[in-house]
């Protein structure tokens, strides 16, 4: 079985725009057989916490209705990043889209510092069926947390999406810390960064996948859109620029 993930450009607040993008990073993800995409933290609205509470909605939001209709139509499941609205305040979410059944949501229980004065924690992990494959989301911050990753495992989870949007800095810890994650847990590790200026700093993509053994199996660069598409059978990466 494949799963994908994209590494974007994001337009800063645009959501319209962004969805066309989105639009076209999945046909792309169905042209090369996947069986899901997951796209990077944020990915609707760019990673602009500053603009979080004006642009907050809810996964039922009917600008996101094509991608329901691509998901029962492709028999794909989808991730999109989006600020979605909590009775406590604003969380960062990812809205999964599954053929013919409702959506669903998983927000980020562990948030940076930074995020504090935006944002609340999540108070669930989610554990998402695609096939034979339990993959456990974690968005950025915490999944640099190895806690969260074999708490997710220890749940059931047989393999670990990270969506994220890192600079620099933060892909450095990355790739020291996610083949660990891999590693220790015996289960593949996919990171979906984001590329170009988000909130303060530069996103430098170098989304990648590692093996259950802690292998770097494929990467993008910092620059350019693409997919990487992983092989579940033989975990063999196959990649696509956009």
């Amino acid at each position: 079985m494949n799963i994908s993930i994209a590494q974007i450009r994001a337009i800063k607040g645009d959501i319209p725009a962004n969805i066309e993008i989105h639009k076209r990073v999945i046909a792309a993800a169905v042209n090369g057989n996947a069986s899901a995409v997951f796209f990077p933290e944020l990915s609707i609205t760019g990673y602009e916490p500053e603009l979080a509470e004006h642009l907050a909605t809810n996964q039922n939001d009917p600008r996101f209705n094509d991608f329901q209709l691509l998901s029962d139509n492709n028999k794909i499941t989808i991730g999109i990043g989006m600020p979605t609205i909590a009775p406590a305040g604003i969380l960062i979410s990812m809205i999964i889209f599954q053929p013919h059944v409702p959506r669903q949501i998983y927000s980020k229980q562990k948030l940076h510092t930074d995020e504090l004065p935006y944002f609340v924690n999540g108070d669930r992990q989610l554990i998402l069926e695609v096939g034979n494959q339990q993959i456990a989301p974690a968005i950025c911050f915490e999944s640099l947390q190895m806690d969260h990753a074999t708490t997710a495992k220890a749940i059931g989870a047989s393999l670990y999406l990270a969506s994220v949007a890192k600079s620099q800095k933060g892909v450095d810890k990355a790739v020291i810390h996610y083949p660990e994650v891999a590693n220790k847990n015996s289960m593949p590790v996919l990171m979906a960064n984001c590329v170009g200026y988000c909130d303060n700093f530069d996103s430098v993509g170098k989304s990648s996948v590692w093996t259950k053994e802690g292998r770097l199996a494929g990467q993008l660069d910092h620059v350019r859109e693409g997919l990487l598409i992983f092989d579940t059978d033989t975990e063999r990466v196959t990649t696509e620029l956009l």
